[in-house]
C-alpha cells in the first residue's frame, strides 16, 4: 500500500472513528501505533534523545491522538497531524528532561494555525479518564503528562524513585488506553 493510499484509509478510520465507530477507532490505533513508533524513533535519533524515550513518546502521543482527535481537520491529510504530535511530544520530553531542542519553523508552521474549540470538552474527558487510574499513577500522569512537570521533579514530590515514577507512567498509560477500549466497547 503506498504511503498515500495508507494515510487515506487512516483518515477514513478516524473519521468514522469521530463519528462513533469504535471499530473503526481500533482499527486506526492498531495501524497508526507502528507508525508512531518509527516516527518516534527517528525523532529521538534526529534529537539526541536515548532510545529507551521511544515508548514513552508513543504512549504520550496515542493518548493525545486520544484527547485531541477533535481538533483534526477532516479536510486535511492525517499524517502530517500526526507528526506534529510525535513532535511536540518528544520536545515536551526532552524539555522535561532538562534538554534544549530547537524545532525549524518549518516543522511546526501547522500548530501554529491549531484550533484550540475543544479544550474545554478535552479537560471534561480528561478528569473522567484519570478517575479510573489508582493514585499514585493519577497523579502522575496528571503531574508529567498534562502539568509538564519532569519525571525527576514528580518523584521527588511523590517520595519515589524515577525508576518507579517511569514505571508507573507506562502502566497509568496502558490503563487508560485498556479504559478507553473497554468504555468504546460498552458505547459502541
Amino acid at each position: 500500500m503506498k504511503y498515500s493510499a495508507r494515510e487515506e484509509e487512516w483518515a477514513a478510520w478516524m473519521r468514522a472513528a469521530m463519528a462513533g465507530d469504535t471499530q473503526a477507532y481500533d482499527r486506526f490505533l492498531k495501524a497508526v501505533t507502528p507508525y508512531l513508533r518509527s516516527i518516534a524513533r527517528r525523532r529521538c535519533d534526529q534529537f539526541g534523545a536515548p532510545p529507551s524515550e521511544v515508548e514513552d513518546v508513543v504512549q504520550e502521543v496515542l493518548l493525545a491522538v486520544h484527547l485531541k482527535r477533535g481538533t483534526w481537520d477532516v479536510s486535511r491529510p492525517i499524517g502530517p497531524w500526526l507528526s506534529t504530535i510525535v513532535r511536540n511530544k518528544l520536545v515536551d520530553s526532552l524539555r522535561r528532561r532538562g534538554r534544549r531542542s530547537s524545532v525549524p519553523i518549518e516543522d511546526v508552521m501547522e500548530t501554529l494555525e491549531a484550533d484550540h474549540r475543544d479544550e474545554r470538552v478535552d479537560r471534561v474527558d480528561v478528569d473522567r479518564m484519570l478517575e479510573g487510574l489508582r493514585d499514585p499513577q493519577r497523579d502522575i500522569v496528571r503531574s508529567i503528562s498534562i502539568g509538564g512537570a519532569g519525571i525527576r521533579e514528580t518523584a521527588e514530590r511523590l517520595h519515589m524513585t524515577e525508576g518507579a515514577v517511569r514505571v508507573a507512567l507506562h502502566r497509568a498509560l496502558k490503563g487508560l488506553a485498556a479504559l478507553y477500549r473497554s468504555e468504546a466497547r460498552e458505547n459502541g
